[in-house]
């Protein structure tokens, strides 16, 4: 049934245990060949000595410009394998890990382990040489996993697993490139780095990960619990900054990309914090001046974290008053706690309007705009004009729209 027209989402391996031949062979193939997330490449294995069936599939229906067939040598691709570890062992040697010296130490030895941890340090940070790491070291995998089981892949497993694991840790503390695959030998390398970075001096404080966290690691860290002073204290005398650099990036990113899914109008913290990155990738700050950087960035969302609580505010609530006051108009106190009422009764109008699947009925959308068009209408101050009132109208009804779902599903119900 796969074979003639089952869709199987993640078929990469297919056993022929019959002679098959023509059309029927070149589907089958083709099912082990379809692309899926995580999967590199297609394995057929061959119990029924089709090969020279295959053959003629090709002749009929593979046959390329000037007739040539697709089927390669399994040379070439051990050729290219051993190119692509050569350059994976060459980048990293431009940054001072030797690949060679990390192999030849035992597996278990806590050097390895060691060096293994400094090769994270070195090649995690800026931002360049570890997207080319990763790049480098993800194609020697691939065509390494490609080989398999031929025995010439013996040549090359020890420094394919060695850019493995280094690329690993690297994807696990930055969440770049999706989960990675933990060995138990990570696992002490993780302990190793972590030791830099939970020292004694500052507290962290993890909550389990969601589907929505953006970091990628064990658990999202909340910076409103970091003592930053003893942090860049700790920073100025570790030994793996780079690694430590890369913790506050992605603790920054995750609590960004919390703060904007709630909030919009935060958006200029996003820039300041690409602009921080992008200025040590092109050389112009080194690595002291952008950790200061993002600390400071840091104390600035812890304060934005707690904004509601001083406006007197729920974070629904603030949202809708930032759409009103944010970037006009200027507004006395008075008028700003005319808004802030504003915000809090049409919350509390809109909680009865939306219903299950509000977004898809289009007399639901109605009732939702004209609640807004009328709370605004009888609530702001005259310094809104009729231009400025109804653009406000329109953007609060996007935000709505985005970010409810009905029957109480919301990005806030989700972030609690």
């Amino acid at each position: 049934m796969w074979l003639t027209g089952f869709d199987a989402p993640n078929c990469s391996t297919v056993y022929l245990d019959k002679p098959t031949r023509n059309h029927t062979l070149m589907q089958t193939i083709a099912r082990a060949n379809r692309v899926f997330p995580g999967k590199h490449n297609g394995l057929i294995v061959d119990y029924a000595n089709v090969f020279a069936s295959l053959e003629k599939a090709l002749a009929i229906y593979g046959k390329g410009r000037g007739g040539a067939t697709p089927v390669r040598d399994k040379q070439k691709l051990v050729e290219d394998l051993r190119r692509a570890v050569e350059a994976a062992v060459a980048l990293c040697g431009q940054h001072g890990v030797d690949i060679i010296a990390i192999t030849q130490r035992p597996a278990v030895a806590l050097e390895r382990l060691t060096a293994i941890a400094e090769a994270v340090n070195r090649l995690i940070t800026p931002d360049a040489i570890r997207k080319d790491f990763l790049a480098v070291a993800r194609l020697a995998s691939v065509l390494h996993d490609a080989v398999k089981p031929d025995p010439a892949v013996l040549e090359f497993s020890s420094r394919v697993s060695c850019l493995a694991t280094i690329a690993g840790v690297i994807r696990e503390r930055t969440g770049e490139g999706g989960p990675a695959d933990i060995s138990a030998v990570m696992t002490d390398i993780n302990r190793l780095l972590d030791d830099s970075i939970a020292a004694k001096g500052f507290e962290i404080r993890e909550r389990p990960a969601t589907g929505d966290d953006a970091s990628g690691r064990a658990g999202v860290i909340d910076l409103s619990r970091l003592d930053f002073d003893a942090l860049a204290g700790h920073f100025r005398a570790a030994r793996h900054k780079n690694v430590e650099l890369e913790f506050l990036k992605a603790a920054i990113r995750a609590q960004l990309d919390r703060l904007i899914r709630l909030n919009r109008s935060r958006t200029d913290y996003l820039a300041r914090f690409e602009e921080l990155i992008e200025s040590y990738n092109a050389g112009s700050r080194n690595i002291e001046e952008l950790f200061e950087g993002l600390l400071a960035l840091s104390r600035s969302l812890t304060e934005e974290q707690q904004r509601h609580v001083r406006e007197r505010l729920s974070e629904e609530e603030l949202t809708i008053f930032d759409i009103l006051v944010r970037p006009s108009p200027d507004l006395s106190p008075d008028e700003r706690d005319e808004v802030k009422k504003v915000a809090r009764t049409l919350l509390q109008r809109l909680r009865v309007l939306l219903v299950l699947n509000w977004r898809e009925k289009a007399q639901a959308r109605a009732q939702v705009r004209l609640a807004i068009e009328e709370e605004l209408d009888r609530g702001l101050p005259r310094a809104y004009t009729p231009d400025l009132y109804s653009r406000k109208c329109s953007v609060v009804f996007e935000h709505v729209y985005e970010s409810y779902f009905g029957e109480g599903a919301s990005v806030y119900s989700r972030a609690v």
